[in-house]
Protein backbone atom coordinates (compact mmCIF):
# COMPACT_ATOMS: atom_id res chain seq x y z
CA UNK A 1 0.00 0.00 0.00
CA UNK A 2 1.22 3.50 -1.05
CA UNK A 3 1.78 5.50 1.88
CA UNK A 4 0.88 9.03 1.35
CA UNK A 5 3.45 11.42 3.58
CA UNK A 6 0.99 14.57 3.63
CA UNK A 7 1.70 16.59 6.70
CA UNK A 8 1.23 20.31 7.99
CA UNK A 9 4.74 20.17 9.99
CA UNK A 10 6.93 18.21 12.15
CA UNK A 11 5.79 18.84 15.45
CA UNK A 12 8.86 18.40 18.27
CA UNK A 13 9.33 15.31 19.76
CA UNK A 14 7.09 14.56 23.28
CA UNK A 15 4.57 17.66 22.71
CA UNK A 16 1.96 16.24 20.96
CA UNK A 17 -0.83 14.03 20.40
CA UNK A 18 -0.69 11.03 17.67
CA UNK A 19 -4.35 9.82 17.13
CA UNK A 20 -5.18 6.65 15.40
CA UNK A 21 -7.76 6.55 13.57
CA UNK A 22 -8.37 3.47 10.92
CA UNK A 23 -11.53 4.21 9.42
CA UNK A 24 -12.37 7.85 9.07
CA UNK A 25 -15.75 9.09 7.09
CA UNK A 26 -17.65 11.98 5.41
CA UNK A 27 -20.02 13.36 7.08
CA UNK A 28 -22.84 14.91 4.88
CA UNK A 29 -25.63 17.23 6.62
CA UNK A 30 -28.47 18.82 5.43
CA UNK A 31 -29.47 21.91 7.47
CA UNK A 32 -31.81 24.74 6.74
CA UNK A 33 -31.74 27.50 9.88
CA UNK A 34 -33.24 30.00 7.37
CA UNK A 35 -35.06 30.36 4.29
CA UNK A 36 -32.20 28.31 2.13
CA UNK A 37 -31.11 24.75 2.78
CA UNK A 38 -27.19 24.21 3.74
CA UNK A 39 -25.34 21.18 2.48
CA UNK A 40 -21.98 20.22 5.21
CA UNK A 41 -19.09 18.35 4.29
CA UNK A 42 -17.06 17.30 6.87
CA UNK A 43 -14.46 14.76 8.03
CA UNK A 44 -15.70 12.60 10.88
CA UNK A 45 -15.69 9.88 13.08
CA UNK A 46 -14.51 9.31 16.45
CA UNK A 47 -10.48 9.84 16.02
CA UNK A 48 -11.12 13.08 13.51
CA UNK A 49 -13.72 14.54 16.01
CA UNK A 50 -10.96 13.78 18.95
CA UNK A 51 -7.81 14.99 16.95
CA UNK A 52 -10.48 18.62 16.28
CA UNK A 53 -11.28 19.02 19.95
CA UNK A 54 -7.52 18.58 21.10
CA UNK A 55 -6.47 21.10 18.02
CA UNK A 56 -8.87 23.36 19.55
CA UNK A 57 -7.07 23.17 23.34
CA UNK A 58 -4.20 24.28 21.29
CA UNK A 59 -2.08 20.84 21.20
CA UNK A 60 -0.49 19.57 17.90
CA UNK A 61 -2.05 16.34 16.28
CA UNK A 62 -0.71 13.66 14.15
CA UNK A 63 -3.44 11.71 12.61
CA UNK A 64 -2.61 8.12 11.20
CA UNK A 65 -5.09 7.07 9.18
CA UNK A 66 -6.62 5.19 5.66
CA UNK A 67 -8.13 6.59 2.85
CA UNK A 68 -9.82 4.72 -0.12
CA UNK A 69 -12.03 4.94 -3.16
CA UNK A 70 -13.63 7.95 -3.81
CA UNK A 71 -15.10 9.08 -0.46
CA UNK A 72 -11.55 9.02 0.31
CA UNK A 73 -10.48 11.29 -2.54
CA UNK A 74 -12.77 13.89 -1.00
CA UNK A 75 -11.63 13.15 2.87
CA UNK A 76 -8.02 13.78 2.06
CA UNK A 77 -8.29 17.17 1.35
CA UNK A 78 -11.04 17.60 3.83
CA UNK A 79 -8.62 16.41 6.41
CA UNK A 80 -5.41 18.65 5.32
CA UNK A 81 -7.62 21.58 6.19
CA UNK A 82 -8.54 20.53 9.48
CA UNK A 83 -4.89 21.55 10.14
CA UNK A 84 -3.46 17.83 11.47
CA UNK A 85 -0.26 16.61 10.65
CA UNK A 86 -1.61 13.98 8.20
CA UNK A 87 -0.32 10.44 7.35
CA UNK A 88 -2.07 8.43 5.38
CA UNK A 89 -2.15 4.68 4.25
CA UNK A 90 -3.81 4.60 0.67
CA UNK A 91 -6.58 1.71 0.56
CA UNK A 92 -7.04 0.11 -2.40
CA UNK A 93 -10.98 -0.29 -0.57
CA UNK A 94 -13.54 2.26 -0.26
CA UNK A 95 -13.70 4.54 3.18
CA UNK A 96 -16.90 4.82 4.78
CA UNK A 97 -19.37 8.18 5.17
CA UNK A 98 -22.84 8.86 6.37
CA UNK A 99 -26.38 11.57 4.73
CA UNK A 100 -28.15 13.11 7.78
CA UNK A 101 -30.82 15.28 7.39
CA UNK A 102 -31.12 17.73 10.17
CA UNK A 103 -33.99 20.14 8.92
CA UNK A 104 -36.46 19.13 11.23
CA UNK A 105 -34.69 19.77 14.22
CA UNK A 106 -33.57 16.51 14.88
CA UNK A 107 -30.86 14.26 12.79
CA UNK A 108 -32.75 11.44 10.38
CA UNK A 109 -30.25 9.12 9.21
CA UNK A 110 -30.86 9.12 5.21
CA UNK A 111 -28.09 6.92 4.49
CA UNK A 112 -24.98 5.25 5.95
CA UNK A 113 -22.18 3.89 4.18
CA UNK A 114 -19.51 1.78 6.96
CA UNK A 115 -16.58 0.96 4.34
CA UNK A 116 -14.87 -2.27 3.48
CA UNK A 117 -12.52 -4.37 6.39
CA UNK A 118 -9.08 -3.62 5.99
CA UNK A 119 -6.64 -5.87 4.47
CA UNK A 120 -3.92 -7.66 6.07
CA UNK A 121 -1.47 -5.69 3.98
CA UNK A 122 -3.36 -2.53 4.68
CA UNK A 123 -3.72 -3.06 8.33
CA UNK A 124 0.03 -3.48 8.51
CA UNK A 125 0.97 -0.75 7.09
CA UNK A 126 -1.32 1.29 9.02
CA UNK A 127 -0.24 0.04 12.06
CA UNK A 128 3.84 0.58 11.17
CA UNK A 129 3.13 4.18 10.64
CA UNK A 130 0.72 4.67 13.45
CA UNK A 131 3.34 2.94 15.70
CA UNK A 132 6.17 5.08 14.30
CA UNK A 133 4.60 8.34 15.09
CA UNK A 134 3.32 7.56 18.29
CA UNK A 135 6.46 6.40 19.79
CA UNK A 136 7.61 10.27 19.18
CA UNK A 137 4.37 11.02 20.99
CA UNK A 138 3.89 12.18 24.42
CA UNK A 139 0.19 10.67 24.31
CA UNK A 140 -1.02 8.15 21.72
CA UNK A 141 -5.31 8.26 21.46
CA UNK A 142 -6.68 4.80 19.87
CA UNK A 143 -9.63 5.58 18.20
CA UNK A 144 -12.61 2.71 17.72
CA UNK A 145 -13.56 2.16 13.86
CA UNK A 146 -17.00 3.12 13.37
CA UNK A 147 -18.30 -0.66 13.07
CA UNK A 148 -16.08 -3.16 15.15
CA UNK A 149 -16.17 -5.46 12.02
CA UNK A 150 -13.46 -2.90 9.86
CA UNK A 151 -9.98 -3.35 12.22
CA UNK A 152 -9.41 -6.29 14.57
CA UNK A 153 -9.15 -6.10 18.15
CA UNK A 154 -6.45 -7.76 18.41
CA UNK A 155 -4.74 -5.11 16.56
CA UNK A 156 -5.77 -2.71 19.31
CA UNK A 157 -3.75 -5.14 21.75
CA UNK A 158 -0.76 -5.07 20.25
CA UNK A 159 -0.88 -1.18 19.89
CA UNK A 160 -1.06 -0.34 23.26
CA UNK A 161 1.52 -3.27 24.69
CA UNK A 162 3.88 -1.61 22.09
CA UNK A 163 2.88 2.10 22.95
CA UNK A 164 2.85 1.39 26.57
CA UNK A 165 6.34 -0.50 26.92
CA UNK A 166 8.07 2.10 24.84
CA UNK A 167 6.60 5.03 27.18
CA UNK A 168 3.63 6.47 25.78
CA UNK A 169 0.53 7.31 27.47
CA UNK A 170 -2.35 5.16 25.80
CA UNK A 171 -5.83 7.24 25.69
CA UNK A 172 -8.79 5.10 24.98
CA UNK A 173 -12.90 5.08 24.21
CA UNK A 174 -13.78 1.74 22.88
CA UNK A 175 -16.60 -0.88 23.87
CA UNK A 176 -16.60 -4.56 23.53
CA UNK A 177 -13.97 -6.63 22.16
CA UNK A 178 -11.65 -3.85 21.54
CA UNK A 179 -11.73 -2.66 24.64
CA UNK A 180 -10.96 -6.15 26.52
CA UNK A 181 -7.90 -6.43 23.97
CA UNK A 182 -6.49 -2.86 25.05
CA UNK A 183 -7.22 -3.84 29.29
CA UNK A 184 -4.96 -7.21 28.53
CA UNK A 185 -2.08 -4.48 27.35
CA UNK A 186 -3.29 -1.74 29.61
CA UNK A 187 -4.48 1.44 29.44
CA UNK A 188 -3.35 5.03 31.05
CA UNK A 189 -6.95 6.40 30.69
CA UNK A 190 -10.33 5.01 29.75
CA UNK A 191 -13.23 6.88 28.78
CA UNK A 192 -16.40 4.33 28.26
CA UNK A 193 -20.51 5.19 28.85
CA UNK A 194 -22.68 3.26 31.11
CA UNK A 195 -24.83 2.39 28.30
CA UNK A 196 -21.38 1.21 26.71
CA UNK A 197 -20.72 -0.83 30.36
CA UNK A 198 -24.27 -2.37 30.33
CA UNK A 199 -24.59 -3.47 26.77
CA UNK A 200 -20.95 -5.24 27.27
CA UNK A 201 -21.98 -7.23 30.11
CA UNK A 202 -19.50 -5.16 32.70
CA UNK A 203 -22.20 -3.55 34.88
CA UNK A 204 -25.97 -4.75 35.31
CA UNK A 205 -27.41 -1.47 35.96
CA UNK A 206 -26.78 2.20 35.92
CA UNK A 207 -26.90 3.13 38.98
CA UNK A 208 -23.71 4.60 41.23
CA UNK A 209 -22.79 1.01 42.87
CA UNK A 210 -23.06 -1.05 40.00
CA UNK A 211 -20.56 1.64 38.15
CA UNK A 212 -18.50 1.82 40.68
CA UNK A 213 -18.21 -1.90 41.14
CA UNK A 214 -17.49 -1.95 36.56
CA UNK A 215 -14.08 0.97 37.59
CA UNK A 216 -12.94 -1.16 39.95
CA UNK A 217 -12.82 -4.16 37.14
CA UNK A 218 -11.26 -1.90 34.75
CA UNK A 219 -8.92 -0.55 36.49
CA UNK A 220 -7.80 -4.02 37.67
CA UNK A 221 -8.20 -5.27 34.15
CA UNK A 222 -5.56 -2.78 32.90
CA UNK A 223 -6.65 0.63 33.25
CA UNK A 224 -4.79 3.01 35.31
CA UNK A 225 -7.70 5.78 35.15
CA UNK A 226 -11.47 5.46 34.20
CA UNK A 227 -13.86 8.03 33.34
CA UNK A 228 -17.60 6.47 32.57
CA UNK A 229 -19.80 9.11 31.37
CA UNK A 230 -23.61 9.23 32.54
CA UNK A 231 -25.61 11.34 29.64
CA UNK A 232 -26.96 13.99 31.56
CA UNK A 233 -25.79 13.01 35.14
CA UNK A 234 -22.40 13.75 36.49
CA UNK A 235 -19.99 11.41 35.21
CA UNK A 236 -17.57 9.34 37.69
CA UNK A 237 -14.02 9.19 37.38
CA UNK A 238 -11.35 6.72 39.08
CA UNK A 239 -8.39 8.68 39.65
CA UNK A 240 -5.56 7.06 41.55
CA UNK A 241 -7.68 4.37 43.59
CA UNK A 242 -10.65 7.14 44.52
CA UNK A 243 -13.87 7.79 42.76
CA UNK A 244 -15.22 11.14 42.23
CA UNK A 245 -18.46 12.82 40.85
CA UNK A 246 -17.34 14.94 38.39
CA UNK A 247 -19.80 17.93 38.60
CA UNK A 248 -19.78 20.24 35.58
CA UNK A 249 -22.27 23.20 34.82
CA UNK A 250 -25.45 22.46 33.12
CA UNK A 251 -25.56 24.14 29.78
CA UNK A 252 -28.67 23.74 27.14
CA UNK A 253 -27.78 21.28 24.27
CA UNK A 254 -27.87 21.76 20.56
CA UNK A 255 -26.58 18.08 19.56
CA UNK A 256 -25.61 15.97 22.53
CA UNK A 257 -23.68 13.72 19.92
CA UNK A 258 -19.70 13.75 20.61
CA UNK A 259 -19.56 14.87 23.97
CA UNK A 260 -17.75 11.77 24.92
CA UNK A 261 -15.09 12.39 22.19
CA UNK A 262 -14.50 15.48 23.54
CA UNK A 263 -14.17 14.82 26.91
CA UNK A 264 -11.16 11.82 25.77
CA UNK A 265 -9.57 14.81 24.06
CA UNK A 266 -9.10 17.39 26.77
CA UNK A 267 -7.99 14.36 29.00
CA UNK A 268 -5.43 14.26 26.35
CA UNK A 269 -4.59 17.37 25.29
CA UNK A 270 -3.29 18.12 29.08
CA UNK A 271 -1.30 15.14 29.60
CA UNK A 272 0.22 16.05 26.23
CA UNK A 273 1.59 19.60 27.79
CA UNK A 274 2.49 18.03 30.99
CA UNK A 275 -0.75 18.46 33.30
CA UNK A 276 -2.47 16.52 36.33
CA UNK A 277 -4.18 13.11 35.77
CA UNK A 278 -7.19 15.66 37.88
CA UNK A 279 -6.50 18.92 35.85
CA UNK A 280 -7.31 16.42 32.46
CA UNK A 281 -10.44 15.26 33.71
CA UNK A 282 -11.92 18.16 34.71
CA UNK A 283 -10.70 20.18 30.95
CA UNK A 284 -12.37 16.96 29.68
CA UNK A 285 -15.53 17.38 31.07
CA UNK A 286 -15.48 21.28 29.93
CA UNK A 287 -14.67 20.71 26.58
CA UNK A 288 -17.16 17.85 26.38
CA UNK A 289 -20.39 20.42 28.39
CA UNK A 290 -18.93 22.98 25.88
CA UNK A 291 -19.35 20.65 22.89
CA UNK A 292 -23.00 19.76 23.47
CA UNK A 293 -23.89 23.38 23.08
CA UNK A 294 -22.85 23.55 19.61
CA UNK A 295 -23.87 21.52 16.36
CA UNK A 296 -20.05 20.99 15.09
CA UNK A 297 -18.72 17.85 16.53
CA UNK A 298 -15.28 18.09 18.50
CA UNK A 299 -15.31 21.42 18.19
CA UNK A 300 -14.70 24.31 20.66
CA UNK A 301 -13.10 27.99 21.38
CA UNK A 302 -10.03 27.14 23.95
CA UNK A 303 -11.01 29.99 25.81
CA UNK A 304 -14.67 28.89 26.76
CA UNK A 305 -13.30 25.70 27.15
CA UNK A 306 -10.79 27.34 29.51
CA UNK A 307 -13.31 29.17 31.44
CA UNK A 308 -15.49 26.47 31.92
CA UNK A 309 -12.81 24.46 33.78
CA UNK A 310 -12.63 26.24 36.91
CA UNK A 311 -16.22 25.34 37.04
CA UNK A 312 -16.22 21.51 36.88
CA UNK A 313 -14.99 19.74 40.00
CA UNK A 314 -14.08 16.33 41.24
CA UNK A 315 -16.70 15.20 43.85
CA UNK A 316 -15.87 12.35 46.53
CA UNK A 317 -17.95 9.85 45.42
CA UNK A 318 -18.72 8.35 48.60
CA UNK A 319 -17.61 4.87 50.00
CA UNK A 320 -17.16 2.25 47.80
CA UNK A 321 -18.97 -0.81 47.72
CA UNK A 322 -19.44 -3.06 50.71
CA UNK A 323 -17.32 -6.06 50.42
CA UNK A 324 -15.77 -5.01 47.61
CA UNK A 325 -11.83 -5.79 47.35
CA UNK A 326 -10.35 -2.52 46.40
CA UNK A 327 -7.30 -2.98 43.23
CA UNK A 328 -4.46 -1.73 45.63
CA UNK A 329 -6.20 -4.56 47.93
CA UNK A 330 -5.83 -7.33 45.63
CA UNK A 331 -2.43 -5.98 44.88
CA UNK A 332 -1.66 -6.84 48.56
CA UNK A 333 -2.69 -9.82 48.75
CA UNK A 334 -1.45 -11.06 45.73
CA UNK A 335 2.07 -9.77 46.86
CA UNK A 336 1.14 -11.30 50.32
CA UNK A 337 1.33 -8.27 52.39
Amino acid sequence: MAVDQTHRSEPTVGDHVMVFAPTPRLTVTVDQPSDVPELHLHPGGQGVWQARMIMSLGVDVVLCTALGGEIGQVLHPLLVSEGVDLKVVLRDSGSGGYVHDRRAGSRREVVDVPGQPLSRHELDDLYNLALGEGLRAAVSVLSGPNEPSLVPADLYRRFAADLGANGSRVVVDLCGEHLTAVLDSGVFFLKVSHEELIADGRAAGDDEEQLTRAMYDLHAGGAENVVVSRADRPALALVDGEVFEVEMPRLQAADHRGAGDSMTAGFAAVVARGGDVHTAVRTGAAAGALNVTRHGLGTGRLDSITGLVDRVRLLPAGSRPQGRTTPDELADRVAGR
